[in-house]
C-alpha cells in the first residue's frame, strides 16, 4: 500500500488521512459550566472545513489513551478535582501523549490539575500532573464574573473573553508562561491569566472558552494540523466578542 496522501483544505495540510481525535477527559467528574462544549467546538470547526474528526470521551474508570491528538479537561468541585487528579496520575496516557506533542487544554480545575500541585479548600495539598509550572492555593475571595485577557502576537494577539468562578490563586514558576494579561476580572490573581507550556494550555475561562474565542480554538487546531486552518465566517460569534470587548473598554475608561 502506498503512503497516505496529505489532506488539503485550502491553507491546511495534514500528514495523514485519519480523523483528528479529540479526547474529552473525565466528563463525568470534570463537566461543570459546559466545559465539555470545548470538544464540540473543535469538532465542528474541523467539520465545517471538511476535516474528519472524532470525539473520544474517557470516563473515570477507563484508561487514558496516549494516541489522541487533543485532550480537553473541564472544571469541577474540590472532591471531583482531587479524584480526577489521582486518576490521571495513575494513568500514564496523557503524559505520554504530551511528550509526543499532543495538544492539551485544561479549564479551571483542569488547569490546576495540569500544574505541579494544588490545594483544595479543606487545605489538603494534591500533586498535579506537572505539565505546567504552576501551583494553586485557595485565595481570600472567590473570583466570579467576566474576564478579558490580552495575549501576545505569538498566540494570535486576539483578546480572550470568558467568565470565571473559582477561589484559586495560581502562581507560575520560572518555567511558567502566562496565557494572557488581565484587563478585567481576576484570572490567576496576580494580573495574569492561565498558563502555557509547549502545546499545553491552562485557563480559568469558562464560556465555553473556545466558543467565545475562535482564534484560540484555531490556534489549537493549527498545532494539530501543522498549518493554520482557513478562516470561518461566524457573525454571531463576532457580535458576541464585539459586545464583550466593548464592555471591557467602557470599564477601562471608568477606572482611568
Amino acid at each position: 500500500m502506498g503512503a497516505a496522501q496529505p489532506v488539503r483544505d485550502g491553507s491546511q495540510t495534514r500528514s495523514d488521512t485519519s480523523a483528528v481525535r479529540i479526547g474529552l477527559l473525565l466528563p463525568d467528574v470534570l463537566g461543570t459550566y459546559s466545559d465539555s462544549g470545548n470538544a464540540t467546538v473543535l469538532a465542528k470547526r474541523l467539520e465545517w472545513r471538511g476535516v474528519a474528526t472524532t470525539v473520544v470521551p474517557v470516563r473515570l474508570g477507563e484508561p487514558v489513551p496516549a494516541s489522541l491528538d487533543l485532550y480537553m479537561l473541564g472544571g469541577g468541585e474540590d472532591d471531583a478535582q482531587a479524584l480526577a487528579a489521582a486518576r490521571l496520575r495513575a494513568s500514564p496516557g496523557l503524559r505520554k501523549a504530551t511528550a509526543r506533542g499532543s495538544v492539551v487544554l485544561g479549564i479551571c480545575a483542569g488547569f490546576q490539575i495540569l500544574g505541579r500541585r494544588f490545594t483544595t479548600s479543606d487545605r489538603v495539598e494534591h500533586t498535579g500532573l506537572e505539565l505546567l509550572d504552576a501551583a494553586t492555593v485557595p485565595g481570600t475571595r472567590r473570583a466570579v464574573g467576566e474576564v478579558v485577557a490580552h495575549v501576545d502576537a505569538t498566540l494570535g494577539g486576539q483578546p480572550l473573553t470568558g467568565f470565571e468562578n473559582h477561589q484559586g490563586h495560581t502562581e507560575l514558576g520560572p518555567d511558567g508562561r502566562p496565557l494572557g494579561r488581565v484587563t478585567r476580572g481576576v484570572g490567576n490573581g496576580d494580573g495574569t491569566e492561565g498558563a502555557l507550556s509547549g502545546r499545553v494550555i491552562g485557563t480559568y475561562l469558562h464560556g465555553p472558552v473556545l466558543a467565545r474565542n475562535p482564534a484560540l480554538a484555531d490556534l489549537l487546531l493549527s498545532w494539530v494540523l501543522g498549518t493554520p486552518p482557513r478562516p470561518l465566517e461566524l457573525p454571531e460569534v463576532t457580535e458576541l466578542r464585539r459586545e464583550r470587548l466593548a464592555h471591557d473598554r467602557v470599564g477601562i475608561r471608568a477606572r482611568s
